[in-house]
C-alpha cells in the first residue's frame, strides 16, 4: 500500500465507455480511488452500490469516485447499466496501475492462496496527495466510512 503524504501516482486508463481517463484531470477535487477484484461480485456490487447512493453526497463535498478493477471496459459498462453507478470505472486488465498502487498482492481463500486485488481506498486531496489509505477494508461499509473521512 502506498504511504499517506505521498502523491498518488498518476495514470491513464480507459473508462466504462472507453474514453481515456488520467488522475491529472481531477486536480482542484477531492478523489476516492478505490481498487476492487471484480465486477458483478457481491461484495464489489455492495462496494459499488453503496457509492452509487452517497454519490451526491460524495459531489457536495467536492469528491470524485474513481473505481478500478482489472475487468475489461465491456465488464464495466455492462456493471454500471446493471446496477445505475453514477461514477468512473476504469479498466486496468494489464493490472499496471493495480500493481503501481500497491494492491496486488497474495490472497488466501479458503486455504488456497493466490494473486489478487486486496480491496484498497485511497483518499488523494486536491493537489493529487495521498492524505488517507485503508487497505482490506470491508466493502459495504467502505463508501460511508469514506464519506465520514471527508468531514
Amino acid at each position: 500500500m502506498l504511504e499517506t503524504g505521498t502523491p498518488a501516482p498518476d495514470f491513464t486508463l480507459p473508462d466504462q465507455n472507453g474514453q481515456m481517463r488520467s488522475l491529472a484531470e481531477f486536480k482542484g477535487q477531492k478523489v476516492i480511488l478505490y481498487f476492487y477484484p471484480k465486477d458483478m461480485t457481491s461484495g464489489c456490487t455492495k462496494q459499488a452500490c453503496n457509492f452509487g447512493e452517497l454519490f451526491p453526497q460524495f459531489r457536495e463535498k467536492g469528491a470524485v469516485i474513481i473505481g478500478i478493477s482489472k475487468d475489461t471496459v465491456a465488464s464495466h459498462k455492462k456493471f454500471e447499466e446493471k446496477y445505475g453507478l453514477p461514477f468512473t470505472l476504469l479498466s486496468d486488465t494489464e493490472k499496471s496501475v493495480i500493481q503501481t498502487y500497491d494492491v496486488w498482492k497474495e490472497k488466501k481463500n479458503y486455504g488456497k492462496i493466490s494473486m489478487g486485488v486486496v480491496r484498497t481506498t485511497y483518499l488523494i486531496d486536491e493537489n493529487g496527495i495521498i492524505i488517507k489509505a485503508f487497505d482490506k477494508v470491508k466493502a459495504a461499509e467502505n463508501p460511508l466510512q469514506m464519506l465520514q473521512e471527508l468531514e
